[in-house]
């Protein structure tokens, strides 16, 4: 009688437990070929533009004149104009505005009062405002960017009709505070979406005690709910605020007008590009762009995996 620990005719003894290579027999070769035109896709949309503009960033290069046939190496000297430029400050400084009105307190707290509100009503209530949230989200920009520009209309507008206000140019004498608005109301949708989820791991029975003890609403969600959704909260409020800050919807109300007063980096860089011609100078403010999402993204991953 064989040993338990003797070989088995016909079996190969185990080498270890590494992992398993080459799992579906495909091979080197054809593996790769599988992944190539995910590859290419990537490099001709994403690796060499992002190249491409880190290149153009250190010249003079423009969208017409002699520069435009051949462009000069300047350094670094797109980067020193940008960070003395007024305009360029005022842009920041309104993105930043924009990204703190609309995405991390607009768009947070009605997307959570939302999914807090509808967790609870008749299911047939509960998709119909679903359904009219994500109408918004989904729309294309032109169409409710035109949609907006008539309820801020000053002439027959909806906005001053419904408060009396005749003759008041909403777009012109309140810039900002329209796109806040026109930003919250658009992009709810998605943190309604994803605290509705994130509020399914909430235990009832967590609910269901603090009540009884008598606790009050605020105390309910500090002590109860917001532990629980923390990740899903930074999450939200990260991928939100990059899209926000790279939104370019601003131009289609306003076009950075009047006088600067609601011009966004992304809108900036676009009236430097094609309006002014300066190529170079906006693909470098293009680049500081991304650094700042790169950093930003490093901050909320780090809060992220200290929560966590």
């Amino acid at each position: 009688m064989a040993s338990p620990s003797a070989p088995v005719e016909g079996v190969a003894p185990a080498r270890g437990r590494g992992p398993a290579r080459d799992v579906a027999g495909l091979g080197v070769g054809r593996a790769f070929g599988f992944v190539a035109p995910a590859f290419l896709l990537i490099g001709a949309f994403l690796i060499f533009p992002a190249l491409w503009t880190i290149y153009i960033g250190i010249t003079n290069y423009r969208l017409t004149g002699v520069e435009a046939v051949s462009p000069s190496v300047v350094g670094l000297s797109n980067y020193t104009k940008a960070l003395n430029d007024a305009l360029f400050h005022n842009a920041l400084w309104l993105t930043l505005v924009f990204v703190l009105g609309s995405a991390i307190i607009g768009q947070n707290i009605l997307g959570f009062t939302l999914a807090w509100i509808m967790r609870r009503t008749r299911p047939a209530v509960r998709r119909t405002v679903e359904a009219f949230v994500l109408l918004a989200w989904i729309l294309p920009s032109t169409v409710v960017a035109y949609l907006w520009v008539a309820f801020y209309d000053r002439d027959g507008g909806t906005l001053n009709s419904l408060l009396g206000t005749q003759g008041t140019a909403w777009l012109i004498d309140y810039p900002m505070a329209c796109l806040v608005v026109f930003n919250t109301w658009r992009g709810t949708a998605f943190s309604m979406m994803l605290y509705s989820s994130a509020l399914q791991a909430v235990p009832p029975s967590q609910l269901e005690s603090a009540r009884m003890f008598g606790a009050s609403g605020w105390q309910t969600l500090r002590d109860v709910v917001f532990p629980h959704i923390r990740g899903h909260v930074l999450t939200n409020t990260l991928l939100i605020s990059l899209w926000t800050a790279n939104d370019f919807s601003p131009f289609l109300l306003t076009k950075g007008g009047p006088n600067h007063e609601s011009e966004t980096v992304p809108v900036y860089i676009y009236n430097v590009a094609l309006q002014g011609g300066e190529l170079g100078y906006s693909s470098a403010i293009s680049f500081l762009l991304l650094i700042a999402n790169l950093l930003v993204s490093l901050v909320y991953l780090r809060l992220l995996r200290r929560r966590s």
